[in-house]
């Protein structure tokens, strides 16, 4: 039962080409999505003159980090996750490229003044998931990957709470338009913690010699059904059985980290970041936990959850299986290490920047450059690798649509 089929060959790779950068999703959605988590950040904290769009201020920020960037890399990995599960591609070439090219006209759109920018931006963006669900669902359907049934319906979800957030603003319902992210980042927790409980234990015992992992199969279905029915209650406004649901996803994932045994993967920077992302996700669940009884600022939680999990498991990533789908040996330089401590520095600055002082505009601008960093770095390292062939393509043979359904997927 494959989870992830990541060979590990290394190689030369050879020049940039577009039947390369369009060969899977992860190509071209994992430069867009972190270049873009890059420019969005510094955008909103050096230049927010810029944002005159409908779509402007805090609600720009907050969509484009959670739609624009997060959403955006997992609808890549998915797109490539969803190959190695079914053994077929189920979007590359023209096909692709359009999907990228739809992608960025939803981005520049929302920059745009007046309401048909935004209107343009909107039907832009949710082509975009449409598009991607349709493509991820077909593959999983044709294959009868009945365990990744729940996969493309989660994605459907993603981009229902998108166009709720963008109806939203165009009532100019601002309170409406902070409960619209808090489920967008709430369905974006549901389908976090679906694929990192599976691949994380996976890469972990792949990497490190005789370490015996749990699958925790059993706690991992009430972890799902909890904080899918979080999504629910934050849609019902049921306060309470909201908290309830969230405490109860946020504690199955810390008894999870425990049982994978950390200090073994202390060692592996491929490893502790995502382990680290995966314990500051859950975290971030249970202080959700205790804001949604109105405790605490709306803040916290959102910059734990999508910093310090999201985005920590993010770098983590695109750069694990970046490396494994070009062909590349899974080791890091320093690089690749660097960018996970400038997430973790940029997390550590934004939260300290939550408290009243006289220094919160310079925490701020330090978190905002960290951050630019750290994907700048990842840019500079892996954009000449994703455009260009993989390192072994020489020898290797890409399996793409299988004659029949995938056993055992």
């Amino acid at each position: 039962m494959a989870l992830m089929q990541i060979e590990e060959a290394a190689g030369g790779g050879g020049r940039p080409s577009w039947n390369a950068f369009l060969e899977m999703g992860f190509r071209p959605l994992y430069l867009a999505g972190c270049g873009w988590a890059a420019i969005a950040v510094l955008v909103w904290i050096f230049a927010p003159q810029w944002l005159v769009g409908t779509l402007g201020g805090v609600a720009w920020h907050a969509h484009e980090m959670l739609w624009g960037f997060v959403a955006t890399i997992a609808v890549g990995f998915l797109l490539t996750a969803s190959a190695s599960w079914t053994n077929r591609n189920p979007l590359h070439g023209p096909a692709l490229g359009g999907l990228l090219v739809v992608w960025l006209v939803a981005r520049v759109a929302f920059l745009l003044p007046g309401p048909k920018a935004f209107g343009f931006g909107v039907l832009a963006e949710l082509l975009f998931f449409a598009v991607s669900v349709v493509a991820v669902a077909r593959v999983i359907i044709l294959a009868r990957s009945r365990r990744n049934y729940f996969v493309p319906v989660l994605m459907a979800a993603l981009g229902v709470a998108d166009l709720l957030f963008l109806l939203a603003v165009a009532g100019g319902d601002y309170l409406a338009l902070m409960r619209h992210v808090g489920t967008g980042m709430l369905v974006m927790s549901v389908l976090t913690l679906l694929i990192a409980r599976r691949v994380i234990p996976f890469f972990a015992s792949r990497a490190v010699q005789g370490l015996q992992i749990p699958l925790h199969e059993r706690s991992g279905h009430w972890q799902l059904v909890a904080a899918s029915i979080a999504v629910v209650c934050a849609l019902l406004q049921w306060r309470w059985p909201q908290a309830a649901a969230l405490t109860v996803a946020g504690v199955i994932g810390l008894v999870q980290v425990r049982a994978w045994q950390p200090r073994a993967v202390l060692g592996r920077p491929l490893l502790w970041v995502l382990y680290l992302g995966y314990t500051l996700l859950a975290v971030g669940l249970i202080v959700a936990a205790v804001q949604a009884l109105g405790v605490g600022r709306a803040a916290l939680p959102l910059h734990l959850i999508g910093i310090g999990g999201f985005s920590m498991l993010i770098i983590g990533m695109v750069t694990r299986t970046a490396l494994g789908h070009s062909g590349r040996a899974l080791q890091t330089d320093r690089s690749m290490v660097a960018s996970y401590v400038c997430v973790v520095v940029a997390l550590v600055l934004r939260l300290a920047a939550l408290w009243p002082s006289v220094w919160v505009a310079e925490l701020w601008r330090a978190s905002a450059l960290a951050w630019g960093l750290a994907f700048g770095l990842y840019l500079w390292r892996f954009a000449p690798w994703l455009v260009s062939p993989r390192a072994d393509a020489a020898s290797r043979v890409i399996p793409v649509r299988a004659a029949g359904p995938a056993k055992g997927a």
